[in-house]
């Protein structure tokens, strides 16, 4: 897999199908700024180049979804993420807290 962004399609997808815009949105409520189609799609080509996501026809849309390889893929990635980003994630939720008080 090819960095942050394969990994975010990738568990977006998990979650449904979606079309190229959608994911571009839900990108940007996770960073703040929407990322342009010259980004989205060429991550989402190499996906499909992989076998790892699916495409079909909607209209004049595309919506994409996960294969059962990028099913697989995905939960092996999100495990993986997990474990090498608890120690952080942590820290976070204690830094949050601290705010609070």
């Amino acid at each position: 897999m090819r960095g942050m962004l394969s990994f975010l399609i990738m568990w977006f997808l998990s979650k449904r199908p979606m079309y190229g815009e959608e994911i571009a949105l839900e990108l940007e409520k996770m960073k703040g700024n929407k990322p342009t189609p010259g980004t989205i799609y060429p991550a989402l080509k190499h996906l499909q180049n992989n076998g790892l996501v699916t495409s079909q026809k909607d209209g004049r849309n595309i919506i994409y979804s996960l294969t059962e390889k990028g099913t697989t893929t995905s939960k092996k990635a999100f495990e993986y993420f997990c474990n090498m980003f608890e120690p952080v994630f942590k820290d976070c939720i204690k830094a949050k807290n601290l705010k609070k008080i």
